[in-house]
């Protein structure tokens, strides 16, 4: 019996009426669209590689145990392959508005927990997918690995054949009960057995002081984190409606930053998305002396060899974005400084030890841990920013190639807007996630995530400027890099709302 580990069983139980816990992408490709039945067959002969796809969530009985996956007797890919179009003229606006009612709307639990949706009709003769996938089935990372089952690297590339499937029986209650048990059992006995060689590593004094004052460190850290004064109205009850936008830099940009003032991509990023939360509670008159918003940052733990297997190997860390702060530059510092104490803290213990004891804790505990956790009242976390790093090369589909992608990441928990970056080629994009009620001015968040990139851009050509002894920053390219075209709006509509869209 396949079952969920302790963080994908978090996944699953964390999904509520309001707070649907799937991942997603919307693709836009080159025309001409394939056919539906092309699409079908082509998902019909990579499924043998992803049995996941075949099968269905099943919980135990009174929450003795983690859910089970198994295959899905009824299972039926035209469910889950859909077929819609665009009205003309097509337009990014319309394509986002459809992308939002889609992405918004939960996946049915008692059916293999993903739908991939087919949509034609967009300007210039292009098409697109909409790809949705449960948490519980996948990270980030994973989810990346999965859609080289469907991407290809070249436009010729030949495709597998079909191959014949027979659901696996489902077990017995009986066969469930007895399987927890002895699970429940064996996997503390081998954590104890590996113990011995994990803990030859600590033997050292020098490495246990080392790492005991790196962790106090960051001890010391989270208490003065839970202190600082966080945005008051960007957490807060969900409703069950979304609002969806995206908008993106260039790799160029980015780089260039780096260049000039060090740290990581993501530490570049996640300054760009500061800027976009200082514009955010701008608008509001909410920005006060020393005010942050608190993000969640997950972090990949897969190790090279685990590519391609569909579970989550992520954990977490804290970020306070200085939006009270008004230079690029110092904003950067302050993030690229926050970064660095957690990539020490990581490296001073096993990040795998911790969703390793998830595993330990009884399923109805953890079940009620996930909603305890997942509060609308909770008052310390008003983001989430999860950066997943995609090719720099071009993939194709059926012969097509991709023009872009754009990641939608899940909110809950109290937690209203959640950004997605994915890089392709030579551009990072940002899908933007916020609850429809709560953030109606989701267009200031996008286009101020560009200003901020903007203002990170000017302040490394000033830099550079200073560094050759010019004195005055160069000015022959353009900085920002924007979609052309009229539609200003970025966001999208619920399903069968009667509000406008901005």
């Amino acid at each position: 019996m396949d079952r969920m580990s302790g963080t994908d069983a978090g996944f699953y139980y964390a999904e509520g009426e309001n707070t649907p816990m799937h991942v997603g992408s919307v693709a836009v490709f080159e025309g001409p669209a394939p056919s539906y039945g092309d699409v079908v067959r082509l998902l019909l002969g990579k499924l043998s590689e992803v049995p996941r796809y075949r099968q269905r969530p099943v919980r135990m009985p009174m929450n003795l145990g983690r859910p089970l996956w198994v295959d899905d007797p009824h299972f039926q890919i035209l469910y889950h392959i859909r077929h819609t179009a665009v009205p003309k003229p097509g337009s990014e606006e319309q394509v986002r508005n459809l992308a939002g009612r889609v992405l918004g709307q939960r996946l049915d639990l008692s059916k293999p927990l993903w739908e991939l949706w087919l949509v034609e009709g967009l300007a210039d003769g292009r098409w697109a997918m909409i790809n949705k996938v449960h948490h519980a089935m996948v990270d980030g990372v994973a989810g990346t690995d999965l859609m080289q089952l469907i991407f290809d690297l070249t436009p010729d590339a030949r495709q597998p054949e079909p191959k014949a499937w027979v659901p696996r029986r489902p077990p017995s209650a009986a066969s469930m009960v007895f399987e927890t048990v002895a699970d429940a059992v064996a996997w503390p006995m081998r954590q104890a057995l590996a113990a011995p060689s994990a803990i030859a590593g600590l033997r050292s004094p020098q490495n246990l002081l080392r790492r005991g004052g790196v962790l106090g460190g960051a001890m010391l850290a989270a208490g003065r984190q839970m202190l600082t004064p966080v945005a008051p109205t960007l957490n807060g009850a969900i409703g069950p409606h979304r609002r969806w936008a995206w908008t993106q830099t260039t790799v160029e940009d980015v780089r260039r930053v780096r260049k000039a003032f060090g740290g990581s991509m993501n530490d570049v990023v996640l300054a760009a998305i500061t800027g976009g939360f200082r514009d955010l509670l701008a608008a509001r008159g909410q920005l006060a002396p020393g005010r942050v918003v608190r993000t969640m940052v997950p972090v990949s733990i897969r190790r090279q060899a685990e590519r391609g297997a569909l579970n989550n190997q992520v954990s977490a860390v804290f970020v306070d974005l200085p939006v009270s702060e008004p230079k690029a530059k110092a904003r950067l510092d302050s993030v690229r400084a926050q970064m660095d104490a957690h990539k020490r803290t990581l490296s001073a213990y096993d990040p795998r030890s911790v969703p390793g004891l998830v595993d330990l804790v009884p399923a109805g505990l953890l079940a009620a841990g996930v909603r305890t956790l997942l509060r609308a009242d909770q008052p310390w976390l008003q983001a989430i920013t999860t950066n997943v790093p995609g090719p720099p090369v071009p993939l194709y589909v059926l012969g097509r190639r991709m023009e872009s992608l754009y990641a939608y990441v899940p909110i809950g928990g109290g937690v209203r807007t959640s950004i997605g970056i994915f890089s392709y080629r030579d551009t990072i994009s940002f899908g933007i996630n916020v609850d429809f009620d709560a953030v109606p001015e989701v267009d200031v968040l996008a286009d101020g995530i560009c200003r901020g990139m903007e203002d990170l851009v000017k302040a490394a050509e000033r830099a550079d400027a200073v560094a050759d002894g010019s004195g005055s920053p160069n000015r022959q390219r353009p900085v920002r890099k924007t979609r052309s075209g009229p539609p200003r709006t970025r966001s999208s509509a619920p399903l069968n709302s009667s509000k406008p869209t901005r």
